[in-house]
């Protein structure tokens, strides 16, 4: 049996968030190493940092929110697709993949070659919104990708997440894919359960079939 990959980003403190939103912070009120009688820490932290899902009320007004997903959204068979344009994730390149209704794709791009999991940056890799309007047109299930959002950094980021959340498809952001090459895989990435949520942090697991 495979060994299941972690490809989620770990939390900590410097995790720089997406701008303007609450830096990831862990306070330790008490501690062990300074004679408390045990070590209890607060966490603080946008509900977008790190590797997380976004629902549909992140940008659809009165849409579903993330502790309404179905389990099957992000667990079950999915595909890590290799993308090579540097700039950003096209129809004209996704197409000759086949896609089909119900699949978890999963986005790997340049994102996360060279770079600090976690650790934002402008110029990413993300999905255009045509390529948004044909990953809706065949009915995918999920889509994530290797970079702190889905959408390109213009004024094209709420439309690319409108399409595709509108259509129902659940969004991952910001996963560590640098160790897994291009393939099928079994998927595991829950969010918390976060009630009228718009988004929550996630931990992703990714692991090869085993053969039949």
């Amino acid at each position: 049996m495979s060994q299941w990959i972690d490809v989620s980003v770990r939390l900590r403190n410097g995790l720089l968030p997406w701008p303007g939103d609450a830096p990831f912070a862990l306070n330790r009120v008490s501690d062990l190493a300074r004679g408390d009688v045990c070590t209890l820490s607060t966490v603080s932290m946008s509900a977008h940092a790190g590797t997380h899902v976004d629902a549909p009320l992140h940008f659809v007004k009165g849409g579903r929110s993330v502790d309404t997903m179905r389990l099957d959204a992000t667990i079950g068979p999915a595909r890590v697709i290799a993308i090579r344009n540097p700039r950003v994730i096209t129809t004209e390149e996704i197409r000759p993949h086949r896609i089909r209704a119900g699949e978890r794709l999963l986005f790997k791009t340049r994102n996360g070659a060279g770079r600090e999991p976690g650790h934002f940056f402008e110029s990413y890799v993300a999905v255009a919104p045509d390529a948004a309007k044909y990953l809706a047109a065949r009915r995918v299930r999920a889509v994530g990708i290797d970079g702190p959002s889905i959408a390109p950094p213009d004024h094209d980021m709420a439309e690319t997440h409108r399409i595709l959340l509108r259509a129902g498809i659940w969004i991952i952001e910001w996963l560590d894919l640098r160790r897994v090459p291009a393939g099928r895989y079994d998927l595991v990435c829950l969010p918390l359960r976060i009630v009228d949520g718009d988004g929550a942090p996630a931990r992703a697991l990714l692991r090869r079939p085993a053969r039949r």
